[in-house]
């Protein structure tokens, strides 16, 4: 589903997200510091459930793209798809490293992979999903 009431997104300002979320799930499957999921978390959920315009993240990357001359426009729908399942994956995470528990590792290991795939390829696997659901839907 397209979403016409929200501004379309700067894709490429996601790839820098792509970025932040592949150092996230690095730093919490790595190192000791599991804490930094809440900023996933936090993230995600302000993108995807409020809007990508109102995150500050994505003002600051869209604003250095635009800077560089790349920003490349799409409609925001399967952007804020994709942040809702990073939203819920980063608030797995912290829930269950505060609970003390390594189940989080899960959702850390996906975020890191297809994050990796989108910073490198540019293919966001959400998104695709996304327009696949739509589209099977529509048949």
């Amino acid at each position: 589903m397209l979403r016409f009431d929200i501004a379309p997104v700067c894709s490429n300002a996601y790839r820098f997200h792509a970025a932040m979320s592949f150092a996230i799930a690095a730093l919490y499957l790595f190192t000791p510091y599991q804490w930094v999921s809440i900023l996933l978390a936090f993230g995600g959920l302000m993108r995807g459930f409020v809007s990508p315009h109102k995150c500050m993240s994505y003002k600051l990357f869209a604003g250095v793209t635009q800077k560089l001359g790349m920003p490349k426009m799409q409609n925001a729908g399967s952007k804020m798809f994709a942040d809702k399942i990073a939203g819920i994956a980063g608030t797995a995470m912290f829930v269950t490293w505060l609970a003390g528990s390594d189940i989080g590792v899960i959702p850390a290991t996906a975020i890191l992979i297809f994050a990796f795939i989108d910073l490198v390829t540019g293919f966001c696997a959400a998104c695709w999903a996304y327009g696949a659901y739509y589209k099977f839907k529509q048949a």
